[in-house]
């Protein structure tokens, strides 16, 4: 496969190389918040307080549904007075009882691993909250438990969904007390994502549109991607696993300053070696920092710069958290969208998963 940059900038290449509308479903991230937010209202979130304020929360879910876990323990922060955390698997940890609260979220509402957890969470007495599609097995096991079900309206790929997931978890926080939310907070969240879509759009030319300049940047190198505080960690692993599925891509990421201690190593590394006297480039690393406005890790850039290892910073935009990590997100899905069109793959199918899905079904 051959970049070809001039793509990016072809209405009529874009669109033919996009026939599952990734770029459209990318573009709909604000209104996947407004509706979301109100799905949670309409099923009763506020209801999670009825019970008191849970021991623990365990989000579990598979993908960009477990991420969505991520998110809420990012936004409740290290002031949060329970702790949060997130299953990847199938199995509920031992210590989970009946003082927690389980949400078992996955978009199509059939994922096996989720399914698991929330039927063993059900046994055990635990609270549940299920974010899913309507109608799939995870309704009927919210149903069956006469648990809080929050149904996902989904556009495209579970991936491309991500705050039809996320957001009624953010909203049960607040109804739980741990963070502050209201309609103000998800509308602002809404219009940043809004703005971010304007800017990112497919007719806005690579020189002008962030979401092109950031895929030209990523293009013949190996992203090695770190976020530099918890909240654009999150970011830094969304941005690794869009490029994977997206672009079908490879791509590190880690978070600061655990990434200092462990990962700096590949900018001393053959990856890292350029050949000023080669035909042809070679690819070769290129770090890309996410960081909020006021957090730039001075030293660390500087010791990667000394070895003539190419960067790309990335501040995140917005007052609030949630607004901050939202556009750093919708930015790096467009980047992962425009990095598959331009080596001319289409981003929405991933064969290889779905293959993998239909073997270990049988």
């Amino acid at each position: 496969m051959i970049w070809e940059p001039e793509r990016l900038d072809d209405q009529a290449l874009l669109s033919a190389g996009d026939p599952g509308a990734m770029l459209p479903v990318v573009a709909s991230a604000a209104a996947q918040v407004r509706t979301a937010h109100r799905n949670a209202g309409e099923a009763d979130i506020a209801r999670l307080a009825q019970d008191g304020r849970p021991r623990a929360i365990v989000v579990t879910g598979m993908g960009s549904a477990a991420l969505a876990g991520d998110i809420l323990a990012v936004i409740c922060g290290y002031g949060a007075p329970l702790p949060v955390i997130t299953v990847r698997s199938g199995r509920l940890p031992g210590w989970v009882g009946a003082t927690d609260l389980v949400m078992a979220v996955s978009c199509s509402g059939r994922t096996a691993e989720t399914l698991a957890v929330a039927a063993e969470a059900v046994r055990r007495g635990s609270s549940l909250l299920a974010v899913g599609a309507q109608d799939s097995p995870l309704h009927a096991i919210a149903t069956q438990a006469s648990a809080l079900f929050v149904p996902v309206e989904a556009n495209g790929p579970s991936r491309a969904n991500l705050w039809g997931m996320a957001v009624p978890l953010v909203a049960a926080a607040g109804a739980l007390g741990l963070i502050k939310t209201d309609p103000d907070l998800f509308e602002g969240v809404a219009k940043g994502l809004e703005d971010m879509a304007n800017r990112c759009r497919p007719s806005s030319e690579s020189f002008v549109n962030p979401g092109k300049a950031l895929a030209m940047e990523l293009a013949e190198s190996v992203p090695v991607i770190w976020g530099a505080t918890p909240l654009t960690a999150v970011a830094a692993h969304r941005l690794a696993l869009q490029l994977h599925e997206n672009a079908k891509y490879p791509a590190q990421w880690g978070a600061l300053p655990e990434a200092g201690h462990n990962q700096l190593g590949v900018v001393e590394g053959p990856f890292a070696e350029r050949d000023i006297f080669a035909e042809s480039a070679g690819r070769t690393i290129r770090l890309v920092v996410l960081r909020e406005p006021e957090e730039r890790p001075i030293s660390l850039l500087r010791v990667v710069e000394d070895r003539d290892v190419p960067v790309s910073e990335l501040a995140a935009e917005g007052a609030h958290p949630l607004e901050r990590l939202a556009t750093l997100i919708e930015l790096g899905d467009y980047a992962s969208a425009y990095l598959a069109l331009g080596y001319g793959i289409d981003p929405t199918p991933v064969t290889a998963i779905t293959e993998l899905k239909s073997r270990t079904s049988q």
